[in-house]
């Protein structure tokens, strides 16, 4: 990521809006949502923590506790309350 300085790029007024705030201070701006990927999209990890919950999800069905869950897939009963949660809450993705 490279740096431009403020004062080349910006129009004076935004300039001294900013300076308001951050006047000397490095800052990050966002590229719009629009021009953003979601996270996880480039790397396949969605779809594998997809997969991994529907799996929690599946065998909580079975019988299996959420202590049990929790220890074969090393996460802490919290987390494996709140995917059960979130996995009800939306149908499964068809594969």
């Amino acid at each position: 990521m490279g740096y431009k300085r403020a004062d080349d790029v910006l129009p004076e007024s935004i300039l001294e809006s900013l300076q308001k705030y951050v006047s000397g201070e490095t800052i990050y701006v966002p590229k719009k949502n629009a021009g953003r990927k979601k996270w996880g999209s480039g790397t396949g990890v969605n779809e594998k923590l997809r997969l991994r919950n529907e799996q929690i999800l599946e065998q909580h069905q079975k019988g299996i506790t959420v202590k049990e869950l929790a220890q074969k897939y090393y996460l802490t009963e919290k987390s494996i309350q709140r995917i059960l949660k979130d996995m009800r809450a939306k149908p499964p993705m068809e594969p």
